[in-house]
């Protein structure tokens, strides 16, 4: 093999150690260009995560919008109606109230009278 060969061969096998290693460390060389991988990736995260932001802005009016939307559709009740629900609703409360009293007073007469204090203790 000639001189100018074995220069050849050196200068071609270190290119391609360096086309590995820049392979290797995610730098591509294209079309007489360098292109970092990495630097492409953050690009393409970067314009995503705008992206999923404004579908996010765009998912928020379009949630606030249903929500008006159903609001509507409601019926309300009338003031006569919120008071008859509201009264039957504190009458329950008052008689459930005293029927736990009268349980409860009637169960602890019963435990006085087992333990031998009488029934009022």
């Amino acid at each position: 093999m000639s001189k100018k060969q074995k220069k050849l061969d050196a200068k071609l096998d270190e290119k391609q150690s360096l086309k590995q290693d820049q392979i290797s460390e995610g730098v591509v060389v294209q079309n007489g260009k360098k292109a970092n991988k990495q630097d492409k990736n953050a690009k393409d995260k970067k314009k995503d995560k705008k992206k999923k932001d404004k579908e996010n802005r765009t998912g928020l009016v379009k949630k606030t919008k249903e929500t008006v939307s159903e609001l509507k559709k409601v019926t309300w009740p009338t003031f006569g109606e919120v008071v008859k629900k509201t009264s039957v609703v504190i009458a329950f409360v008052v008689i459930f109230g005293v029927f736990l009293f009268a349980v409860n007073w009637l169960l602890g007469g019963l435990v006085n009278l087992l333990i031998g204090n009488g029934f009022f203790g």
